[in-house]
This record gives structure tokens, sequence and C-alpha cells, in this order.
């Protein structure tokens, strides 16, 4: 068609013709701000609810006059139960709604954090961590899905590229917010700021976000009740590996039992007619490399954390502000690279990324690790952590892209929800293998001593960070998945959720 002929076809558009497309597409550019705002609040929020008790835990034992398991629970009380119901509650959100379940999650989270805040005790106070932990089970996989199915192909890796960069930064800054609070006022306001986010970010994801569905018109409840306890014997072996030693029959059980029920749990997937994880998702290689990127990544970063954090205050002498504002380099560099590495990825593939991330995530924790002692000064230190920071963050976004991107859209919940699963179960692993590294070369004694068990526990985590360099050069150069289009992927979607769109 020529030019001009084209122009004079144009030309003839009805008017309403015109007006019904700029409404339409008026509408969606709306939806997709309101998703991404309302998903990324929602998500900041039960990402640094992570680690964000780890530099209070003194003023929290002084106050409710806790022992150091207890303080421990306070910690693994929420990661356990986050980490073993990721799957539960992608596949809820896929039978009973995305919103709804969303919506239902932030309520629990937002009432778990007041219990917390009021807590009494010790006791109420895990009890109420794990609620938590139950409840952000439910929104985490949910905001990769909801943010997917908003977002056209072409646009989704800028917008993951912004989810990724949101999630490192609510688990990095969470011991700066945490010990701020702890030095400055009562520790209870950890918890309190939650409140008043959960109750306005309610009520606007009811109103403003989208209602889809997954493709299974059943929930797998007995695929639910073997995953779930499956991932709590493995995550409950790694969190009691340390305190109660590695051979012990608690431990050895815990492994034992976590195996044979997530093996019970496969061979269930595989004849279930409406399996919640159809494992046909794991010979995509994008899907599984991604995975397992996201595993080392997660346990290295977790690992560092954990005893860095430690190491500012036990070693070199800082307050808990102090060492949470001397980690801003590293937790401020997901926020700045990775939406850029997002955008980035879309157009030279996610595999570049993935493995220059962690690699310079490992030559990160190595330089610490070489250059760590008693009275270090912290321009080395700062240099290596940013290091690290901008490697972790060009993985955040890429391998939520390539596991987006390997799948089609209908399996976006249930994809998200494994790759949420083995991250987190990465975390939990880091932390008991670093804690284990640590205290089998080091102790709380002095600070020389804190720095015999610190150095080989981050040249650990620099390892695990290498060992996913590895599965990231592994991964296909692009996606491998099936795309599909968004309607497709929900079936039974409501728009009405949109400010002036008609149902």
């Amino acid at each position: 068609m020529s030019i001009s002929a084209e122009c004079v076809r144009r030309s003839h558009r009805r008017p309403g013709q015109r007006a019904g497309q700029g409404r339409t597409y008026a509408l969606m550019r709306h939806r997709q701000s309101w998703t991404l705002v309302l998903v990324s609040l929602a998500l900041f929020m039960t990402a640094l609810d992570n680690l964000v008790v780890a530099t209070a835990l003194p003023v929290i034992r002084a106050d409710l006059g806790a022992n150091l398991s207890d303080l421990e629970w306070t910690v693994n009380g929420y990661n356990l139960s986050f980490a073993c119901l990721l799957l539960t509650g992608a596949a809820l959100g896929d039978r009973f709604g995305r919103r709804r379940m969303f919506v239902i999650g932030l309520l629990g989270f937002t009432a778990a954090s007041a219990a917390a805040a009021c807590s009494p005790g010790v006791g109420m106070l895990v009890t109420a961590r794990v609620v938590q932990g139950a409840a952000a089970a439910i929104v985490m996989p949910l905001t990769l899905t909801l943010i997917s199915e908003a977002f056209p192909q072409g646009k989704r890796g800028a917008a993951i590229g912004l989810w990724g960069g949101i999630t490192g930064l609510g688990v990095a800054v969470g011991p700066v917010v945490g010990g701020a609070i702890a030095q400055g006022g009562d520790w209870r306001w950890i918890f309190w700021i939650n409140v008043p986010i959960g109750v306005v970010l309610a009520p606007l994801a009811a109103r403003f976000l989208t209602e889809s569905f997954g493709p299974r018109p059943q929930l797998d409840l007995r695929g639910l009740a073997l995953a779930a306890t499956g991932f709590f014997g493995l995550t409950w072996g790694l969190v009691r590996g340390g305190p109660a030693g590695w051979g012990s029959a608690e431990v050895v059980t815990a492994f034992a039992a976590g195996l044979v029920l997530l093996v019970a749990f496969v061979r269930w997937q595989q004849r279930a007619r409406s399996p919640m994880l159809p494992l046909g998702l794991f010979r995509i290689r994008a899907f599984s490399t991604a995975g397992a990127v996201a595993f080392f990544s997660f346990a290295s970063l977790f690992g560092a954390l954990f005893i860095i954090a430690q190491y500012f205050q036990l070693a070199l002498g800082y307050s808990p502000l102090e060492a949470g504002v001397r980690m801003l380099p590293w937790a401020g560099a997901p926020m700045i690279v990775a939406p850029v590495a997002g955008v980035l990825a879309d157009r030279f593939g996610n595999r570049p990324f993935m493995a220059a991330g962690l690699a310079l995530q490992a030559v990160g924790y190595a330089w610490v690790a070489s250059i760590a002692a008693p009275g270090v000064g912290y321009a080395w230190l700062g240099t290596a952590l940013t290091v690290s920071g901008i490697g972790i963050s060009m993985c955040f976004p890429t391998v939520a892209n390539a596991v987006m991107g390997s799948v089609p859209l209908s399996e976006a919940g249930v994809a998200s929800g494994a790759n949420s699963a083995l991250r987190e179960l990465g975390g939990v692993f880091g932390v008991a293998l670093v804690a284990a590294v640590f205290t089998a070369n080091g102790g709380y004694g002095t600070a020389q001593h804190f720095t015999d068990g610190l150095v080989p526990a981050v040249w650990v985590a620099a390892a695990l960070s290498a060992v996913g360099v590895i599965a990231a050069l592994l991964a296909p150069a692009s996606s491998q998945g099936v795309p599909s289009t968004p309607a497709a992927a929900v079936p039974r979607e409501h728009t009405g959720a949109l400010p002036g769109a008609s149902v």
C-alpha cells in the first residue's frame, strides 16, 4: 500500500473508532501504572521483613527476656513459613483469583505485623512472624504474576527490572531500617510501620488491579500438602543443622522426611489431573537454569548479609544504625542497576547479565574475605560491597525475566511460585552454611576471634556465587518458552477493576 493510500485509509477511520482506540490505550496505561505502584509497595514491605529484625535482636532480647534460640526463630520463623508456602500462594492465586488472594495476603500480613508489634512475649512474636511469612508467601509470587499479566512482552523487562530492584533493596535495606528503629526508638515500630501501608494498599489493590485466574479449575490439595510439608522438612533441617548438629537425629530425620515427601509430591504431580506444578516446566532449560541461579545467588546474598552485618558491629565497633548506613552502597545498588539491567536484557538476553552479575558478586565477597581484619578501613570494604551490590542487582531482574519469558503466561503464577521457593530455600541454605563455617572457625569472644570465623564464611559465600555462574552459563541465549498472549493467560479476566472501564 502506498503512503498516500495509507493516509487516505487512516483519514476515513470513524472518529468514534479513533476515540475508542485512544480510550483503550489510556486504560491499559492506567492499569499498568497502578499495577506497578501497588505491587512494588507490597513487594518492598514483604521483602523488607526478611532481615529487618537482624540488627534489632539485642534490643528484643533485653526487652522480652529471650534466649539465643528464641532470637533465632524471630528470623527463621518468617523465612521458614515463607519458603514452605510459596508454591501454595501461587496455586491459590491461580484457583481463586490473583487479585483476590493478593488482597487477602496483604490483609493477613498487616494483621500479623500488628500482632508482632503488640507481642507481650517472645512466643507470640515468633508466632506472628510465622503468620507474616505465610501471608508474604501469598503476596510475593503474585506480584510477579500481576506484573507479567499487565505488561506486554516488549515492556516486561523494564517492569520486572524495577521489581528486581525493589526486591533487592527490601532485602538489603532491612538491617538498616531495623538498626535505625532499634537505636532511635521502640523496636516494635519495626512492625508497626507495616500497618498503615497495608491498610492503604489492600483497598487500592481491590479497586484498581485486574482480576485474573490460572488454567487449573481445581485446587490440588494433595499436592499442596505434600509440597508444603516437604519444604518444611528440608528447611527445618537447614535451620536446625547448626544448633542441633548436622548429624543429629533431629536434622537427619527432617532431611529424610522432607526428601521422601518431595519425591511423593513429584510422583503425584505426574498423575494428578490438575497438578499445581507441571513438571514439564523443568524440561525448559531457561526455566531450570534460572531456578538454579536464583538458589545460588540468594544463598550467597543471605549468607554474606547475615555474617557481614554482625561483623560491622562486633568486630569493627559500629552501632546498629552506623552498621546499616555503611551497608547502603550494597543495599542501594539494586534500585539503580536492576531497572537498567532489565531493560538491556530485553535487547541482549538474560544469560550475560546473570553470569556477569554472579561473577561480580563472587569477586566482591572474595575481596571482603581477603581484606577483613578487626581494624580494616571502611573505604575498601565499602568498595567491595558495592561491587557485590552491582552484581546481585544484575541477577534480580534477569532471573525473573528468564522465568517469565520461558513459560506461557498461563503458567506465570506457578512458575513464579516455584522460582521464589527456590530463591528462599537458597537463602535459608546460605545462612545455615555460612553460620556453620563461622562457628567451626571462630566465635563471638573477641574481634579477632569473630574475624577468624568471618573470613572462611565469606569465602564460602563467594564460592556459592561462583557455582551460580556455572548455572547461568548453561542458560540458553534466549528464552525457550512458548510465548502466550494475555488472552490465553487469563481466560476469566474481569476488567471492571479499572476506573472508568465498563463491565
